[in-house]
């Protein structure tokens, strides 16, 4: 077969099936087997990685800078897939790590396992008799630490890449007149809080997904507000209005990225219209625009309460009488007011529906030429904005919302009854899109071979904000460009709450149309569990004429798991069949009545008795609704897909400092501990879930019991040079060899995965450095939190991640990330610090003092208390306060502390005992009593 997978039988089949293939219009359907095949050439022969973006193909680059990418369009086919042409190139390709990298950290965890269980083994067959508490806690860390090592390693045998070519998409789905047979998309933008998520940060997210490069009549932006309050509705209406010169200025100068503020903090801006004059021009008028849009934006409280100041003393309202918030129009506000008063209260309000941005029509619409009123020449650019919602749910006392996971399943409905789109994209509000072919990018995944099995595509979370030593690592690129990218190559990434691509129908609980959980990187081991659930209903059930009978009959669960709303079931059908996406044509009703309809499915009850958080939507019951809602879907044998691109699809704000951090990850590690006491522990998964997905979601759910064992192994070595008991009696030669080899494969091990997933060896350490810190802190609280609410039934309650800068940006743009403010999470951490000072100290003094003659066995115990103060720097400097890259005052600090206990130690006898070296005094006496009792020897180490 040709690389491009074709042959004669295949080009027949193609041409028997027609243009398209399938009588639903869609070019690449799972009701066109043939079709299928013959739109998207096979990865399995592909084993090279990608280095760069190649003709219309995004992929990743290492470099930093800003990289425009090529939209060329010149589809001749050359070059791209080894001259395979392009309409027989598949929408995305699969490569393979290389073998020099791959086939070498594949052996090195087997060795590393191998010695690891010698290891064991010795210390097991070496007991220390005189601290024998000691020895059995120290041997339950040991296995511990290799079980949760294993569970970490065994999913990452087989990382592979994927790169979409958006070349090959565009010549598939977009038409010469301009128009497209892409597949509609919902994208949901959640917020909570205007206060804690800045709302300027949520108006450029929505101004991001406004002028993104995908089709605008298939468009739909969704905004939840949780909070209901008509600052942030009115934000957006500010957002929209600027929009309305922003996208057109992008679509014509080719503007990258497409967040203003981040476009306009560019030092740089490239370039990529024709005319360099009108360009400048056309920016210096925007970026006039854009200040006095911010200015609107940060008048708004003020303006928003001076106006309801001046309605209700219209009104002449009498002292104790409720006062509203009114809107620009006149009319109340409906949600939650300025003063809050019943049913206008955070938690009691009613729902709201409104429409920002009608729906567009399906043709192009040029603007205007420049003239004296409208300076800005958009006379041959489109104008037209995608659809822009904002929903507020309603919220009453005695129900439960279910936080972010509540929202999302309300925004789910409220879509289905307006747009219905077959593809939903979540993020977080401070969450633009970066790159405007993320869309684009995504939906490849999507539509690729075999793709109709993909539940979710999900993108890596990337940040700005902060500091260039990446102090609290909030870029956490081990585990998005380790973690995630290896477990591509089984069944699919998980799904980490933001920037992920879902298809509509996995919400609704319905099966895969195939399954086989093996892969194409272990078809064997997958064989066994291989079945065929179900045959997707055919197309005369997405007929109007069979929705408006109600055949319902199809739907995985009963007609009532999805509410009393017959406008949102009857949605489901044309969402869960390929034909939709060739509706050209496609009408958006938004009529009255249909946004009476959208209010009511977002109602507080509506999901009472339904099945709605338990088996459809994103799942109830955990703060980390996004994992276990991925989970439910890998066990029913759905895949997922892991989309790396450059320039970053995605970029958000990083936690300001050390406490939001600590926070953020006691969120996640209770949320995880909370999957694993809960049924979707993924130990009794079903059998379609992947083997090694499951050990994947097995360590996602209990990796902060490691806390535990490593609060034990950051104390006690220290705490050993004080009472002179020691984890290991007597070490012989085979156990450095052993320590060495474990130690050793360990380090080669993390070399070569940074080398595949792409980070730098910085990266990797400061990772480690603040998995100690996390570990330390957030992990053992999370242990203690999720273990009192499974004995005493307590629900666990969190406080939103402040993301809100409060310091003077313009003079350090990251003075906000060493802001200290307290918290009891760092206490652990801070007693380990001082108890490794110290035992180093006491270790030291007692060398000095004569106590301990050989020490050179004490120097493996302090280069370890060393390594572990190594790992708590980020976190002592955090805690004071200080930025910069020499950090004098941690190590002065630690120097300090160091001397005054050694000093301490040496010259107040009582605390080292009778005789506690040449400098014991009166007590010297008692020297050969301390040899047979106390001194370090007896102990045998050191």
């Amino acid at each position: 077969m040709a690389p491009g997978g074709g042959d004669g039988r295949r080009n027949g089949e193609a041409q028997a099936n027609g243009k398209h293939g399938c009588a639903c219009g869609f070019p690449v359907c799972a009701c066109a087997g043939a079709a299928a095949v013959a739109s998207a050439a096979s990865s399995a022969d592909m084993d090279r990685v990608a280095v760069a973006a190649t003709e219309g193909q995004i992929g990743a680059v290492n470099d930093e800078s800003w990289v425009a990418v090529d939209l060329s369009d010149d589809l001749s086919g050359d070059g791209a897939d080894d001259g395979v042409a392009i309409e027989d190139r598949p929408v995305f390709r699969t490569e393979k790590i290389k073998g020099i990298l791959l086939h070498p950290y594949r052996v090195l965890i087997f060795v590393r396992l191998i010695a690891f269980t010698l290891f064991v083994i010795w210390r097991i067959s070496h007991r220390n008799p005189d601290a024998q508490w000691l020895w059995v806690t120290s041997i339950a860390g040991e296995f511990w630490f290799g079980f949760s090592w294993l569970l970490d390693q065994l999913p990452k045998l087989n990382p592979i890449n994927r790169v979409p070519d958006l070349a090959v998409l565009r010549q598939r789905f977009d038409r010469v007149d301009g128009t497209s047979r892409l597949p509609g998309l919902d994208i949901f933008v959640t917020t909570a809080d205007p206060f804690k998520e800045p709302i300027l940060s949520t108006a450029n997210s929505i101004l991001s997904i406004l002028a993104a490069d995908y089709p605008v009549e298939r468009n739909t932006c969704y905004l939840s507000d949780d909070s209901g309050m008509l600052l942030t509705y009115e934000a957006m209406v500010e957002a929209a209005k600027f929009a309305t010169v922003w996208v057109p200025f992008c679509r014509k100068h080719g503007i990258e990225p497409r967040g203003p503020e981040s476009y306009f903090e560019l030092k740089s801006h490239p370039y990529m219209g024709r005319s360099q004059e009108d360009f400048v021009n056309d920016r210096r008028r925007v970026r006039k625009e854009y200040d006095e849009f911010k200015a609107r934006i940060n008048g708004l409280e003020h303006d928003i309460k001076q106006r309801s100041d001046a309605y209700n003393a219209a009104r002449g309202l009498k002292d104790g009488e409720p006062r509203a918030t009114w809107m620009a129009d006149g009319s109340q506000w409906e949600g939650t007011w300025v003063e809050p008063s019943e049913n206008h209260r955070k938690g009691d309000h009613a729902g709201i529906v409104l429409m920002l941005v009608n729906h567009p029509s399906h043709t192009r619409q040029l603007g205007p030429p420049a003239s004296a009123d409208n300076p800005l020449d958009f006379s041959m650019v489109d104008v037209r904005l995608p659809m822009l919602v904002y929903v507020a749910r309603e919220k009453r006392p005695g129900f439960n919302h279910e936080k972010k996971a509540g929202a999302m399943n309300a925004l789910t409905r409220c879509s289905a009854v307006l747009t219905n789109s077959p593809f939903i994209l979540n993020l977080d509000c401070d969450h633009y899109i970066n790159n405007s072919q993320a869309l684009r990018a995504g939906i490849c995944f999507m539509l690729g071979r075999d793709s109709d099995t993909v539940a979710f595509v999900q993108f890596p979370q990337r940040f700005e904000g902060v500091d260039p030593t990446d102090l609290y690592a909030n870029h956490n690129r081990i585990f998005f460009d380790g973690t995630l990218r290896a477990l591509d190559g089984m069944q699919g990434p998980i799904y980490v709450g933001t920037g992920c691509l879902f298809r509509r129908i996995t919400l609704y609980g319905f099966d895969p149309p195939r399954i086989n959980v093996g892969g194409p990187c272990f078809p064997a081991l997958g064989g066994m569990f291989a079945k065929t659930k179900y045959e997707k209903p055919g197309l005369e059930m997405t007929t109007k004429a069979a929705v408006a009978k109600g055949k319902h009959g199809f739907l995985p669960l009963p007609k009532k798991s999805y509410g009393k709303s017959d406008a949102f079931v009857d949605s489901i059908p044309r969402a869960s069949h390929p034909s939709p996406y060739a509706e050209a044509e496609a009408v958006v009703a938004t009529d009255e009545a249909t946004i009476t309809e959208a209010v009511a499915v977002t109602t507080a009850a509506y999901e009472k008795k339904t099945g709605w958080g338990s088996s459809i939507g994103w799942v109830y019951g955990t703060v980390t609704e996004d994992v276990v809602t991925g989970y439910r879907m890998h066990i029913k044998g759905w895949r997922s897909r892991y989309c790396s691109i450059y320039p970053h699809a995605f970029i958000g704000t990083a936690p300001i400092n050390l406490t939001e951090r600590l926070y953020q990850v006691l969120r996640w590690s209770t949320g995880s501990l909370e999957i694993f006491f809960s049924k979707n522990n993924p130990l009794f998964g079903s059998t379609f879930l992947h083997p090694l997905q499951r050990v994947a979601y097995i360590n996602i759910t209990t990796y902060p019991f490691t806390a535990l064992f490593l609060i034990f192994y950051t104390t006690v070595p220290a705490l050993s040079f004080v009472t002179g008991h020691f984890i290991v009696q007597r070490p012989t030669t085979m156990f450095y060899v052993y320590l060495a080899i474990v130690l050793g494969t360990l380090l080669i091990l993390a070399v070569l995965e940074v080398k595949w997933a792409g980070v730098t060896v910085f990266e990797w350490f400061r990772n480690g450095q603040f998995w100690m810190t996390a570990s330390c802190s957030a992990y053992l609280a999370a242990v203690c939190q999720v273990l009192v609410k499974v004995v005493f039934r307590r629900d666990i309650s969190f406080k939103l991640t402040s993301k809100q800068p409060s310091g003077d940006e313009k003079k350090d743009p990251y003075a906000d990330l060493y802001v200290v403010r307290w918290t009891w999470l760092m206490v652990t951490p801070i007693i380990i610090i001082l108890v490794n000072i110290i035992g180093s100290a006491v270790a030291f003094a007692k060398v000095l003092d004569g106590e301990w003659t050989h020490w050179l066995k004490v120097a493996g115990g302090v280069f370890f208390n060393f390594w572990v103060l190594f790992h708590l720097y980020p976190f002592a400097k955090g805690i004071l306060g200080k930025h910069g890259k020499t950090p004098v005052v941690v190590l002065v600090w630690w120097a300090f502390t160091f001397v005054i206990t050694a000093v301490l130690y040496i010259n107040i006898p009582h605390i080292h005992g009778p005789g506690g070296g040449k400098h014991g005094g009166v007590l010297g006496k008692h020297a050969a009593h301390r040899g047979h009792h106390g001194g370090g020897e007896a102990y045998g180490w050191p």
